[in-house]
């Protein structure tokens, strides 16, 4: 039977992802809802679903089709701003509905303590979009990984530099308070990949955390990972430059280059499939990679000192607009 859906956050980057995934698994969207009208996409997708710009007609809209019509939604696609994901899940629940959540699920650990007790008072569920884990080229990485001796341990580097220009800074995305900052916002799918795959985090040390980069070393339970992350584009390398490519993505096992460049596009439409299938990543599945990101916002850089991340002696200038 075709599920019910309504999605918050239609006019956003990461919306017609979703979008494309509710139609691919042969499901249906009745309602979505942005400040912002430029949706357009929707004709491509559901053009006889209703739209809203005020939260509060959308939030009315489902509460009528539950209790008037009888007729609730199965499932809330959320793709809001990172500090309005909490709010929106609660919605979701709060309508009986389960809720398909963008990373990250919420900025800070306590706000999944308060989404696990909610949930457990529920009729709905929380997902979390961790597509990473349905990568064929992760899977394979993670069944290596996972039949290595007991006393393996792995050296990797994570570099990621994906550009963005001025209007970062103004958009929510460049407020800490909103995005969380760059390791929350670029970087959190890439934490929990690397949990995922060499287990848990034993040791988290931050080197350099600016506006526009960060960079630290995770020892985990079976790798020690010097990572990079960085939305300047003075921190591209040479072959990215040479190249003409804005962003830079690199994983480094054991000095090995893991390519997994290719077969982004399928990777929404393969999550909501495992949700509906019955799987789908949870809260406590969430959990550790913003554990993570929440104590590099916290903590105060040690500075050059220990396994530090090459690109991490990269010079820096002063955040444009302070």
């Amino acid at each position: 039977m075709n599920k019910k859906f309504a999605l918050v956050g239609a006019a956003g980057y990461i919306s017609p992802r979703h979008l494309k995934a509710i139609k691919d698994t042969e499901n249906q969207l009745l309602a979505a809802v942005d400040k912002f009208d430029s949706v357009g996409v929707i004709d491509s997708y559901f053009p006889n679903a209703s739209f809203f710009t005020e939260f509060e007609r959308f939030d009315r809209h489902l509460e009528k089709m539950r209790i008037e019509e009888n007729n609730p939604i199965d499932y809330v696609s959320i793709c809001s701003p990172n500090y309005l994901h909490d709010f929106h899940i609660r919605m979701a629940l709060r309508h009986g509905a389960n809720a398909i959540c963008e990373k990250p699920l919420v900025l800070n650990p306590w706000n999944v303590d308060a989404l696990e007790k909610m949930e457990e008072n529920s009729q709905g569920k929380v997902f979390n979009i961790l597509q990473l884990r349905l990568h064929e080229k992760i899977i394979a990485l993670k069944e290596l990984v996972d039949k290595a001796t007991l006393d393996k341990t792995f050296d990797v580097d994570l570099t990621y530099i994906t550009s963005r220009g001025l209007w970062y800074y103004t958009s929510w995305k460049g407020d800490e308070n909103k995005s969380g900052g760059v390791a929350t916002n670029i970087g959190i799918h890439f934490f929990d990949m690397l949990i995922w795959i060499f287990g848990g985090v034993e040791k988290n040390v931050i080197h350099v955390h600016e506006h526009d980069r960060a960079s630290g070393f995770l020892q985990l339970k079976k790798a020690r990972v010097r990572w990079f992350l960085s939305i300047n584009s003075e921190t591209l390398p040479e072959v990215a430059i040479k190249e003409g490519h804005r962003t830079y993505r690199s994983i480094k096992v054991d000095d090995q280059e893991i390519e997994f460049s290719k077969g982004f596009t399928e990777l929404h439409t393969r999550s909501y499939q495992h949700i509906l299938d019955g799987k789908g990543f949870d809260i406590a599945e969430a959990r550790p990679s913003i554990e993570v990101v929440a104590n590099i916002r916290n903590e105060k850089p040690k500075g050059l000192v220990g396994d530090y991340h090459p690109f991490a002696k990269l010079p820096f200038v002063k955040h444009p607009f302070r």
